[in-house]
């Protein structure tokens, strides 16, 4: 008989215990929290992809470069620069994502691109979806 125990983050067993800082930055005092593993895998996911390279104080090295492809035309090579990209960053940055599903979806008239990342956390149970704009 097969057993496919649910695995738990230790963090995850103390519910009033805050683990991290939810995005947006719209509390009553400027942060809400994250009380789960997976509010806090998805807000850093946020937070990482929508902060440009260099805009971090003492961590100019952090965030992405999405912003920065969209100087040119969104063609199909376009879009398969910044798959490739997203691909790498987090393999670099996140490297307990496993990334499901990227879909891309460019509108060259607004020079806006769309991303849905379907991921799953490698070892936990966590498994989810974030929907980022990226517009010049």
């Amino acid at each position: 008989m097969a057993y496919n125990p649910i695995k738990i983050d230790p963090l995850d067993l103390q519910p009033r215990k805050a683990i991290g800082v939810n995005i947006p930055f719209t509390g009553k005092a400027v942060f809400n929290s994250t009380y789960t593993s997976k509010e806090a895998v998805k807000a850093n996911l946020l937070n990482f992809f929508l902060t440009g390279i260099g805009e971090r104080y003492l961590n100019p090295g952090f965030g992405s470069s999405l912003r920065n492809l969209l100087f040119e035309n969104i063609d199909q090579t376009r879009l398969q620069a910044i798959r490739a990209n997203i691909e790498n960053q987090l393999e670099l940055y996140f490297p307990r994502i496993i990334p499901t599903e990227i879909d891309l979806i460019g509108n060259p008239d607004e020079n806006l691109v769309s991303f849905v990342l379907k991921y799953q956390v490698r070892d936990t149970n966590i498994d989810d979806d974030i929907l980022i704009n990226i517009e010049q």
